[in-house]
């Protein structure tokens, strides 16, 4: 019993240093001009101040790991709502689609040429952190600077929705134990299960004239809170159903994302507000925080060669190809959609990297491919991604109104 009490009170104190940093962090980031140093860089140079291998004030735990989890399932879930299925479809989805492609492509290349996967010993793993984009991370970003309404901000969702999707497809056929072509017949059968488990409340439970649906909107400025709840439903059971594939929970979570859009194709303010409050407000903070806490600065400061060049490589798989995407970009009128800054803007938004970058790194290290101190370097270069590249945007930008999406 002594121990149990004990264990309860070690999870509780490093649960309030995690939430007092989450407290802290939106405050520091409102005191700085022009908000020039992100909030998520904030959270996860706390979460290292924190952790094990400096202050260690919080430590690890099931009970935290479970909270870190949860917010990369929030994180992923608003991600997948934001996405537009029509842009997805559109043009611009599918250059985006390609330019991915294009992506993965390089960095194998690369890669080869480089040797660095020897390095690492986890080449497949580093090809595919050189593709990804932090859409989760960019959203609030964009949302506080008022781009996600605009040509550049839409242009960036449809490369971010690819630069996440993407890493996490490549990631369960490429560095699954089952191989290639097993991991394609399960992912075709999470999909399968993914719609059979949404058709459900789609068809009964959300049509408008059913004593359901009327029971659901009564509830919904109640204490019973029937929309939030039926959500984290569907947002929990698609993370299990992932589980249950042996699939990583971040491809369920950004399905159940994008179903809740199918869903409520005009959106639905209340529910965002409410949700937006539950993850940015509490779940998401705690992951970057616990994110933080993984990294380890020294083997970082032994080793600066590879940080220096996994943040070039970055620029130049992902930033450089999204820069030539771009200029193929036409308005209604055959015209270039962007010009020579705003291209700029673009690949520097999509060259933003974090979450896929650890949760790739994680799957590596928790495989034996790569050592913790190159997943810490990793991790360490996609949180500077977090810092520079939406600065370097927003001063690119500075001066210039971007055009409202058509």
């Amino acid at each position: 019993m002594a121990y149990c009490l004990a264990m309860t009170a070690s999870v509780a104190e490093s649960l309030f240093w995690i939430v007092l940093a989450s407290v802290l962090a939106p405050l520091v980031a409102g005191a700085v001009p022009d908000k020039l140093v992100p909030e998520v860089v904030l959270l996860l140079g706390a979460g290292i101040a924190l952790g094990p291998h400096a202050l260690d004030l919080a430590q690890s735990s099931p009970e935290i790991d479970v909270l870190h989890e949860l917010g990369l399932g929030a994180l992923f879930l608003l991600a997948g709502y934001e996405l537009d299925p029509k842009e997805l479809s559109g043009r611009g989805g599918r250059r985006a689609l390609v330019t991915w492609l294009c992506c993965l492509g390089l960095a194998f290349a690369v890669l080869g040429l480089l040797g660095l996967g020897t390095q690492i010993n986890a080449e497949i793993a580093v090809a595919i952190a050189l593709t990804s984009t932090a859409l989760g991370t960019l959203l609030p970003i964009l949302k506080d600077r008022g781009l996600v309404d605009t040509a550049l901000g839409r242009t960036v969702l449809n490369h971010g929705a690819f630069g996440e999707l993407g890493p996490i497809v490549a990631m369960a056929l490429l560095l699954g134990a089952r191989g290639p072509g097993a991991s394609l017949v399960v992912l075709l059968l999470f999909a399968v299960a993914a719609i059979v488990a949404t058709a459900i409340p789609r068809r009964l439970l959300l049509r408008e004239e059913s004593r359901v649906f009327g029971i659901i909107r009564m509830g919904v400025d109640t204490t019973a809170q029937t929309t939030v709840r039926l959500t984290m439903a569907l947002l929990i059971g698609l993370i299990a159903l992932a589980a249950a594939f042996n699939l990583d929970i971040i491809l369920g979570a950004f399905a159940a994302g994008f179903i809740l859009r199918r869903m409520l194709p005009a959106g639905d303010r209340q529910l965002e507000a409410k949700l937006d409050g539950l993850a940015y407000g509490f779940l998401v903070p705690i992951f970057f925080v616990t994110s933080g806490m993984g990294i380890d600065m020294a083997e970082v400061i032994d080793a600066p060669g590879i940080l220096v060049v996994f943040f070039a490589l970055l620029l130049l798989v992902r930033g450089g190809t999204v820069f030539a995407s771009t200029r193929f970009e036409r308005d209604a009128g055959g015209q270039p959609l962007f010009d020579l800054r705003e291209r700029g803007q673009i690949a520097l938004y999509s060259t933003t990297g974090l979450p896929i970058i650890v949760a790739v790194t994680g799957v590596a290290v928790e495989a034996g491919q790569m050592t913790s101190a190159n997943g810490s370097i990793l991790v360490t270069a996609g949180a500077i991604t977090v810092l520079l590249m939406p600065l370097s945007a927003m001063l690119l930008g500075r001066g210039r109104a971007p055009s409202v999406a058509g």
